[in-house]
């Protein structure tokens, strides 16, 4: 290898080196990899054909016009209509250098654009359609051809998100491999593995194919549709797309995880809880310094007992936008000072989470304020056996997948599709909860019958006791369009988060002015009752957050205290007496929200926020205790 070739090929591998190693790439072949990428080497046409499997002898796949031909025919049922397999004489070798090769991707795009780019990009629905054996023999994109290509394409579906950018950037990325990676076909004991490459000089995605053993003429190319995973059942569910199954025997409950997972949890946070403390105790005309990093707090509290400070040591509250990780320390060394969270609230905040420690509030199938939840990398058996049992019942079966941890319904999609869902755990780590398909609407009047979101404000005082106050004031967001069960890719007819979306209308209206609204819409359900209902299930969410001891739980800190926003629904259901009530459904839990419309209608909202959780003083304040 020359001198400049040395440097190239350490270039490729300080910029590439990771990503080959995670994806298993020998380094025999990085060397062959670089001179193919750099020079846009596509030479697989060397070695491989796509044959037909009924129609055509192998002595005709050479035949390129008859090749054509096939790609046209739709594949029958769920049969492999082709294969790909080894044409060049000599084989193929392992162990040589140069046995690695480039496939192309037909369409790389997110979920959310799906439905646009197969109405608007010229001949993407015609590739699509020919390359999964769908019949269109059209010019002009027919709706019942892209819902056949939206609902067959999580068959061919590959993903790869990137590590850097902003959390818009880094909602995964699906693709389409072309017509030569599309046909290799499954097998349990591949004879080929394949994997993602970002090229960086090009900032293009291709896929790597390379050979797990020696080849010879006609050997079939296969590759493993469930690499790396080596549990019996995780692997039939993880290839039930292409090989239809049921897991009915299956028990669909989910217990709440061991004690080791929330440990587990606590490791891979690096948190360090506390040590045991007095309830700090201050005088009661004290003058409180707060060091702070939000820009809403220093703007909007003007409270007499608090003043900012710049120096963190001095400081007797310390209000931080991040999260917060050496408890131990600080509570030896200062344990008087107090701070805006506590140990392990991510079980409240984190989506999955929220989901295991609601089951202590107890039945099969959780509490009825929290949609069916499951965590897709843990429960994957449970939720099919649950989606197949509905299935059969003629039950609704429309869910919404949501990453653990990504806020303003980032990659959170709505499907009645399980292949969809199923796919989607090949992602980022998602869980998978009951779409409300009965949502309790709202009428606006340019638009009809909307969905709506609540967000109330929750104000934790303390663990032990357990001490939560409500903000008197929530907030509302609504969708754009009238609800119905259908179009679930329309973000303005499922989604109420409208203040991300560049040019959408965002809907305001106030409280005050919603609740007369909304009586007059709903005159047998006072906001009275309803709001009671709310508070409720708050009370329960809180009780059973911290029923157990850290890491299990919530930390019980004295020193702590906190605001989260809990976003909720309302959906109709049947009590226990027959009578249609408004049950409230709990979205999500949000640490340190944004405040800025509440400081906005509100001024004295910081002020009664601190004044509540830092003096124990809610005279005045717009809060009502709920436990």
């Amino acid at each position: 290898m020359s001198g400049d070739g040395e440097e190239d090929l350490a270039a490729f591998v300080a910029l590439h080196g990771a990503a080959l190693r995670a994806s298993g790439v020998p380094a025999r072949y990085w060397e062959s990899l670089c001179r193919k990428l750099r020079g846009e080497v596509f030479d697989a046409g060397d070695y491989f054909g796509i044959m037909q499997v009924e129609e055509v002898d192998e002595e005709e796949e050479g035949d390129e016009e008859m090749e054509e031909e096939l790609k046209k025919k739709p594949n029958p049922g769920n049969e492999p209509c082709f294969k790909v397999i080894v044409t060049n004489e000599n084989g193929l070798q392992a162990s040589n250098p140069n046995s690695i090769f480039l496939i192309d991707h037909a369409w790389t795009y997110r979920v959310e654009h799906a439905r646009q780019q197969l109405l608007h990009v010229p001949g993407l629905l015609h590739r699509m359609t020919n390359l999964m054996g769908i019949d269109f023999h059209g010019e002009i994109p027919d709706e019942g051809s892209i819902e056949q290509v939206l609902r067959e394409m999580w068959k061919y579906n590959q993903t790869y998100q990137l590590s850097q950018g902003t959390a818009e950037e880094k909602v995964p990325v699906w693709y389409i491999m072309d017509e030569f990676g599309s046909r290799i076909q499954h097998s349990d004991q591949p004879s080929f593995a394949t994997a993602p490459l970002f090229y960086m000089p090009q900032q293009i995605a291709y896929t790597v194919l390379w050979p797990l053993r020696d080849l010879e003429t006609g050997d079939e190319v296969t590759r493993d549709y469930a690499y790396g995973e080596t549990d019996r059942l995780i692997r039939k569910c993880l290839l039930l797309p292409w090989v239809p199954t049921e897991v009915l025997d299956v028990n669909c409950f989910t217990p709440e995880p061991s004690d080791d997972h929330y440990q587990a949890i606590l490791a891979e946070n690096k948190e360090k809880l506390p040590i045991v403390i007095n309830p700090p105790v201050y005088d009661k005309d004290k003058v409180f310094k707060v060091f702070t990093d939000i820009q809403q707090v220093l703007n909007n509290l003007t409270h007499p007992r608090f003043v900012f400070t710049d120096n963190e040591g001095e400081a007797d509250i310390l209000y931080n936008f991040s999260h917060f990780k050496d408890y131990r320390k600080l509570s030896e060394e200062r344990p008087e000072v107090m701070l805006n969270q506590f140990p392990c609230e991510n079980l409240l905040t984190v989506k999955d989470c929220l989901a295991s420690i609601s089951r202590r509030a107890g039945g099969p199938d959780g509490p009825r304020w929290l949609p069916r939840t499951f965590n897709l990398q843990t429960e994957l058996p449970q939720f099919i056996s649950y989606f197949q049992q509905r299935d059969r019942r003629g039950e609704d079966n429309h869910w919404i997948c949501k990453p653990w941890n990504l806020a303003r319904s980032l990659d959170t999609h709505i499907t009645n599709s399980l292949n969809n869902i199923i796919r989607h755990r090949e992602s980022s780590p998602k869980v998978v909860c009951k779409y409300i398909e009965n949502p309790v609407l709202f009428h606006r009047e340019d638009v009809g019958m909307v969905k709506f979101d609540i967000r109330y404000v929750v104000l934790l005082r303390s663990i032990k006791p357990l001490k939560l106050y409500i903000y008197d004031v929530f907030w509302l967001r609504f969708s754009n369009r009238a609800f119905s069960l259908d179009d679930l890719d329309d973000y303005e007819k499922h989604f109420t988060v409208m203040n991300y979306a560049p040019g959408v209308t965002l809907k305001q209206v106030h409280c005050e002015e919603f609740i007369p609204l909304f009586e007059k819409q709903y005159p047998e359900y006072p906001w009275t009752t309803v709001q009671a209902n709310i508070c409720k299930a708050f009370a329960e969410l809180f009780q059973v957050a911290s029923a157990k001891p850290a890491p299990l739980g919530v930390c019980d800190y004295p020193s702590s205290r906190a605001i989260y926003a809990v976003d909720l629904m309302l959906k109709w259901d049947t009590s226990s007496d027959g009578k249609r009530i408004m049950q409230p459904q709990i979205l999500e839990v949000n640490f340190n929200p944004d405040c800025d419309r509440a400081c906005k209608y509100h001024p004295t909202f910081f002020n009664d926020v601190f004044s509540t959780l830092f003096l124990d003083e809610t005279d005045n304040c717009h809060v009502t205790c709920i436990v």
